[in-house]
């Protein structure tokens, strides 16, 4: 039997504000499959915008291990993990995080300025990604020209554009109407069919997790399985 892509086992984490000790995350253990689409539901506050900065290495844990691909990403240091995320980690926000100034190409080259690639080789990457997205006519406009889907579309092919192993998506759909949030939850699912991505996706809407394959939700900061 493969490897799970993603191993989780008793996961904790706690803020601290003031002298009080505030537990988000309790003894979370779970695996996820390579080319698994995840949906983590829950209310507001339940700790799943917190897991899955975990699972990207974003926040550090207080206890317990996340193993991706072998390497115990809980025991690295920042500027491992930094480059842990560059390699292998797309991420997708709820409000896009475009640069303004920047037009759709130079946005989707961002996280390629990291690289050994040359500037014709980053400029083919960005374009291939743009155009798996679906935004090949719209490659010189800049934010404040595209819609919120279009943007959201960008936002995903900055993602992808590294070929990272896993795509963090928190929140994608929530700045969207509802025919913009189907046809992107439609490509989120395209990526994961046809790309074989690896997808973890936080949202609260029910709706938007039956594009998942498997959907957990977090209450109280304990997983559990989606009711």
């Amino acid at each position: 039997m493969d490897r799970p892509l993603i191993e989780i086992s008793h996961l904790s984490k706690s803020y601290q504000r003031g002298d009080q000790v505030i537990p988000v995350l309790t003894d979370i253990t779970f695996d996820i499959a390579s080319g698994e689409f995840l949906a983590l539901i829950g209310p507001s506050g339940s700790g799943k915008s917190t897991l899955l900065n975990c699972i990207a290495g974003i926040d550090s844990v207080d206890g317990g291990n996340i193993v991706v691909s072998g390497t115990d990403i809980a025991t690295l240091r920042e500027g491992e993990l930094a480059t842990w995320r560059s390699r292998h980690v797309g991420f997708i926000f709820q409000f896009y995080n475009l640069i303004p100034v920047l037009t759709a190409l130079e946005n989707v080259e961002l996280p390629l300025l990291l690289t050994t690639l040359s500037a014709g080789q980053r400029r083919d990457h960005a374009l291939a990604a743009l155009s798996a997205v679906g935004l090949s006519d719209r490659t010189d406009h800049k934010p404040s020209q595209l819609s919120g889907g279009q943007q959201q579309r960008v936002a995903i092919a900055r993602a992808i554009v590294t070929d990272p192993d896993i795509i963090v998506a928190d929140e994608p759909t929530g700045d969207l109407d509802r025919q913009s949030a189907a046809d992107i939850l439609a490509l989120l699912g395209r990526l994961n069919a046809e790309l074989g991505k690896t997808i973890v996706m936080v949202t609260h809407d029910h709706r938007a997790a039956e594009a998942a394959h498997l959907v957990r939700e977090l209450n109280k900061g304990e997983l559990r399985a989606a009711s």
